[in-house]
């Protein structure tokens, strides 16, 4: 007899999951009873940790990750993490444990009350299978309905006595199954893109994480590069898709409609490609376009097309389109853009590492293709105008703002890059808090990522709202009295606390030779203790 559980499994490693991200109660034991041999499973001491190293994971692969969660509390708690995978469009398969099938309806204990709902709107797919025969096919249309453009979490609550149950002769045909999409724009859609383009007296590109996820980068330079014309990376993006030291190169766009708005003046059409239109933060109002302005928009998701206030949308496979683009629109005989300076040199100070110099630090200390995770949300123009990314999948950024993002997601892209590529978490002292167990999980597996914490004793981010908003000095914004070294230490991650350039070259070079998890906690702004 083959059970439930086994030919769940069997569609599970048909599509290469050999890892699960969990932090487990006991609705879910059973279903860890029938994992197979050769399947690696990472424990986080938080459920937002745990999918927040999935969605790490998944981002640095590709593939799917799987997150094994406890009934309703375990969802709950990782449900501030869903919005950052959501947005940036990571393949996570949810799984959550549920009540024995014919005690749900009285609640007992740990049911999960109406499971489908609860991670809804978030994922693309929820459920919980009407019966048990039916859970290995609802795994594998939760895998595909992940995999499918435009990707995404999905979500499915199991009966945890489910897993024992016979799963009956119609699994067998599930592992062999296949869902390709081979949709593609056709020729008058790029014809039309194409002579927009070609026509433009002054393009410009807004690329955003689809084109990295597509590995469209080449494809996107090569476009830039024909119509010598700059590039910005779209407001929140989860990754940077362009070269940050070519000279098509302009930085992230900011996140208000002024803002927007002010960097495109004078583009007579605009091609945003693998973004939103646009992701706004701050409310500054203004003007949606500047005048005399034509905005294209390229995209996979399609609700992402419906829901832009403006311009013109084709909805298709991003990474095929740029390629066929960049191999039909004209050179546009306009002087190629000049070489970008060098990065600005930082300034300094004797108490204190500004954050600009501590990401030039950074930068000197990481080996080639490291992969910085971002998680200091008002520093990000810093990081940009010191960074030499240059290979895919370089920068990984939390794509909704929801904090506890950094610490987790390094761990789970060090685990999916292993010895190939570095992986080094930029986080704010406020933002730790959020996904600071992601530390035990990195001691007790040696992942060796790198940790740099900067601390300045605030929420830098709200202080800046605070600013826009003319709201002063209101409660909740310092976060004093923090000791990232004795917090790391106790987790198991050893730590040093450095404020100055020296020390903190000499604790990142440091950091950086290790064959474990290292924690640099830096000192950015005077007087913090």
């Amino acid at each position: 007899m083959t059970t439930v559980g086994e030919a769940g499994w069997q569609v599970l490693t048909a599509h290469g999951i050999d890892t699960v991200f969990g932090n487990p109660g006991s609705n879910e034991l059973p279903f860890l009873a029938a994992m197979p041999d050769g399947v690696r499973y990472v424990l986080g001491l938080h459920e937002g940790a745990v999918l927040g190293m999935a969605d790490g994971y998944a981002l640095a692969t590709g593939g799917p990750a799987l997150v094994n969660l406890h009934a309703a509390s375990g969802s709950g708690n990782a449900m501030g993490a869903l919005t950052n995978a959501v947005y940036s469009h990571s393949p996570l398969v949810l799984t959550a444990g549920q009540q024995v099938r014919s005690t749900v309806g009285q609640e007992v204990m740990l049911t999960n009350v109406d499971a489908a709902a609860l991670p809804r709107p978030l994922v693309k797919y929820a459920a919980e299978p009407a019966s048990a025969q039916d859970v290995p096919r609802a795994l594998s249309q939760a895998v595909h309905t992940a995999l499918l453009a435009p990707r995404g979490p999905v979500y499915l609550s199991v009966p945890y006595d489910d897993w024992s149950r016979e799963a009956g002769p119609d699994a067998a045909h599930l592992p062999s199954r296949r869902a390709t999409a081979a949709a593609e724009l056709g020729e008058a859609a790029l014809s039309e893109l194409a002579g927009a383009l070609a026509g433009a007296a002054n393009p410009v590109l807004v690329l955003g994480p689809q084109v990295d996820a597509d590995r469209a980068n080449d494809h996107a330079v090569a476009l830039a590069e024909r119509l010598a014309c700059p590039v910005w990376i779209a407001p929140s993006a989860s990754r940077c898709p362009f070269p940050t030291r070519h000279p098509a190169f302009r930085g992230i766009l900011p996140a208000s409609v002024h803002d927007v708005s002010d960097r495109l003046a004078g583009h007579d059409v605009v091609l945003v490609a693998g973004a939103p239109v646009f992701r706004y933060h701050q409310w500054v109002p203004g003007d949606l376009l500047p005048a005399g302005t034509r905005l294209l928009h390229l995209t996979a998701d399609p609700a992402e097309a419906a829901r832009a206030p403006m311009g013109e949308a084709w909805v298709g496979p991003v990474g095929p389109a740029l390629a066929a683009l960049a191999g039909r629109v004209p050179a546009s005989g306009r002087e190629p853009l000049p070489p970008r300076s060098g990065p600005p040199a930082p300034r300094g100070a004797e108490d204190h590492v500004p954050p600009q110099q501590l990401f030039a630090l950074v930068r000197d200390a990481a080996p080639a293709g490291t992969v910085h995770v971002c998680e200091s949300t008002s520093t990000i123009d810093d990081f940009v105008a010191q960074a030499d990314l240059t290979e895919p999948g370089s920068y990984l950024f939390p794509a909704s703002g929801g904090l506890g993002f950094g610490l987790p997601a390094a761990v789970g892209a060090q685990l999916a890059h292993g010895e190939a590529r570095r992986v080094v978490a930029l986080v704010g002292d406020g933002s730790a808090n959020y996904g600071i167990t992601a530390l035990w999980t990195a001691a007790q597996y040696r992942v060796p990522v790198v940790f740099v914490i900067l601390k300045n004793g605030t929420y830098g981010a709200l202080r800046g709202f605070a600013g826009l908003l003319g709201t002063g000095e209101t409660p909740g914004l310092d976060v004093p009295g923090l000791d990232f070294v004795k917090i790391s230490e106790g987790y198991g991650v050893p730590a040093v606390s450095v404020s100055d350039a020296a020390s903190a070259a000499a604790a990142l070079k440091d950091a950086f030779a290790a064959d474990g998890p290292r924690l640099v906690e830096v000192v950015t702004a005077p007087g913090v203790a």
